[in-house]
């Protein structure tokens, strides 16, 4: 097959359509294996920067990037004509929740149309956006297949799901093992061939939807597990037992336990909505997946919990109402140390404090500005007068940059909601623990 020989001799072109969080880090891989690389994103302010190897993505270093441009290995460009010259094209578009919760495919839809006008050549298209098992051979293989156009023999389509971690300093792109799947044995080869030339290993797996499947079992392992713990973490709050000290416990167990911590509820592209992805495909087949809506339900429900212990705590310590007691929430960003404010629970419970007439304001090293609702929020000094102002701090994201020794010094009421503070104030009255 020429396009499996032109894989193994690196000589394709490859394209990555949706330079955000997956799409960048994924492209600057491929192009630091030696392939070259085109960037298709449609977002105006991403392409003026990536056509100039300015990074804006965290886990991509800007000289990274510029190298990259400098040697011819990265270009970028809005215009999907530029994809007849391409043999490889990669989708790494959102697929965010409906408000329904149901799947919305919209852009992955958009981008497999823009792709089928150029689909000349054998080509191979493969989709790394996450989606509900069977979304690559009843949605986009359609669309592909128009003309007479025939899979495994015009053009080949494959899924492999993105498993980026941002912020993860032990794994980058290219050391997480790649799971793929393809249409046909013939698509399967060529995505296994070309992946074993970027990542550290490549797992084959029987088809797309098994790999799509995959990908949302992960993160519903993750969810479901966060919260069984929050749960716990309620029920341990209501029997004034120390959740944190019983998670250390439960961790000295080298076999059966995995530690997992509880928290203001789950962020980021993946966990807010991939078990819901998995819970409405099973609905199509009379299936009802009760777990993993409840664990979803339970994860949802934390900010509300969070804001709920907020008023106890300033009515019991401080005999305040919610109402004109000013907040400092700390740390906005769904994970540390990054400025990825995607489904953030900061939001809702911002939003939750707002509503009960609580005075908001906040600090995050890595988020500048913030909207929620209608009124805008820049983010605040962290010094000790704003400590000792609050008639409560809460802890939301326990960046590194926080002096955490400082914060529980200062400020006159603390609830850390990420349990950053068990090692140095287990004893301080004025810090209390999720």
């Amino acid at each position: 097959m020429k396009l499996l020989q032109k894989i193994e001799s690196m000589e394709v072109k490859v394209a990555v359509v949706g330079l955000g969080y997956v799409g960048l880090p994924l492209a600057v891989e491929f192009a630091k294996a030696g392939f070259s690389v085109l960037g298709v994103d449609n977002t105006k302010d991403r392409m003026e920067k990536a056509k100039k190897g300015i990074s804006y993505i965290e886990d991509v270093p800007s000289n990274v990037l510029t190298k990259l441009v400098k040697q011819g290995k990265f270009t970028a460009t809005d215009d999907f004509e530029e994809l007849k010259k391409i043999d490889v094209i990669i989708i790494c578009v959102p697929t965010p929740m409906r408000k329904t919760k149901e799947p919305n495919i919209s852009f992955v839809i958009a981008a497999t149309k823009q792709i089928e006008k150029y689909l000349e050549g054998q080509k191979l298209v493969i989709l790394e956006s996450t989606t509900y098992p069977g979304t690559s051979e009843e949605l986009i293989l359609p669309i592909l297949s128009k003309n007479g156009k025939k899979v495994g023999r015009d053009f080949f389509l494959a899924y492999s799901p993105e498993r980026v971690d941002p912020g993860n300093k032990q794994y980058g792109t290219a050391d997480i093992a790649k799971v793929v799947g393809g249409i046909t044995p013939e698509c399967l080869s060529l995505i296994n061939s070309l992946y074993n030339h970027v990542f550290a290993k490549v797992v084959p797996v029987s088809s797309t939807k098994v790999a799509e499947t995959i990908k949302l079992l992960e993160n519903t392992f993750r969810t479901v597990n966060i919260a069984l713990v929050d749960e716990v973490a309620l029920m341990c709050n209501k029997m004034g037992i120390d959740v944190w000290e019983v998670i250390r416990g439960a961790s000295s167990k080298p076999f059966g336990y995995m530690p997992f911590y509880p928290g203001p509820g789950v962020g980021g592209a993946c966990l807010p909505k991939d078990p819901i992805y998995l819970a409405w495909k099973a609905k199509l087949y009379n299936f009802r997946s009760r777990f993993v809506e409840l664990a979803s339900d339970i994860t949802t429900s934390m900010p509300k919990h969070v804001v709920e212990r907020v008023k106890d705590l300033l009515k019991s310590r401080k005999k305040k109402l919610l109402k004109g007691s000013k907040v400092l929430i700390l740390g906005i960003a769904y994970k540390n140390d990054l400025g990825d404010t995607r489904d953030a629970p900061a939001f809702d419970v911002i939003k939750l404090l707002q509503k009960g007439g609580a005075e908001v304001i906040y600090n995050d090293p890595h988020v500048a500005e913030i909207s929620v609702g209608n009124k805008k929020y820049k983010s605040v000094e962290l010094n000790n007068k704003a400590l000792k102002d609050a008639d409560i701090v809460v802890i939301i994201t326990a960046h590194s940059k926080y002096d955490l020794g400082n914060i529980v010094e200062h400020a006159t009421l603390l609830f850390d909601t990420r349990g950053a503070t068990w090692d140095i104030a287990k004893e301080r009255t004025n810090v209390v623990r999720l």
